[in-house]
């Protein structure tokens, strides 16, 4: 019998096939909600912009099935925003979603970031009530994405300096 392990968070490009597989299920989930992405709108954004040196993307697995995948990518000098961030129906509720999140993090603290943003969809309940949790705050549309609903950001902690005692 083989024992399930928890979430494992790999680098990859966002481009690669598998990435590609669960962009295309992401797709068809906002579809049935009423939504098509159309790339070249706001909030669209290419594989180079997700990889080094001015971005990274990561795809996560259980079991050694890829299940979810989300990427940063720099807005400025001091911003990342992530994007692509999907979690398949069969692996939610199992904490994929919170690694996911805390490593795109990790990338944008990584690339000298003091925060990060993003959004999300009306009707991404789960998604909102995440990234509440997370500590981000709505803020106000910064990117002109026509399928969001909802804008947040947050501030990162540095090394040693709690996120609330920053001062930019």
């Amino acid at each position: 019998m083989t024992q399930e392990t928890g979430p494992v968070v790999v680098p990859a490009r966002a481009d690669e096939p598998a990435v590609l597989a669960l962009l295309a299920d992401y797709a068809e989930e906002l579809a049935a909600r009423g939504i098509v992405l159309h790339q070249d709108e706001g909030g669209s954004v290419t594989p180079e912009e997700m990889a080094p040196p001015r971005g990274a993307f990561h795809v996560v697995t259980l079991g050694g099935r890829p299940v979810a995948c989300g990427g940063v990518r720099l807005l400025d000098p001091g911003t990342a925003e992530v994007k692509r961030m999907y979690v398949a129906p069969t692996a939610r509720r199992r904490g994929v979603a919170r690694t996911l999140l805390g490593r795109l993090e990790q990338d944008a603290r990584d690339l000298g970031c003091s925060a990060v943003r993003l959004d999300t969809g009306p009707g991404m309940d789960a998604a909102i009530t995440l990234y509440r949790a997370s500590g981000y705050r709505e803020i106000d549309d910064y990117n002109g994405n026509p399928h969001a609903g909802h804008w947040f950001e947050k501030a990162l902690a540095r090394q040693g300096v709690p996120a609330d005692r920053l001062v930019d």
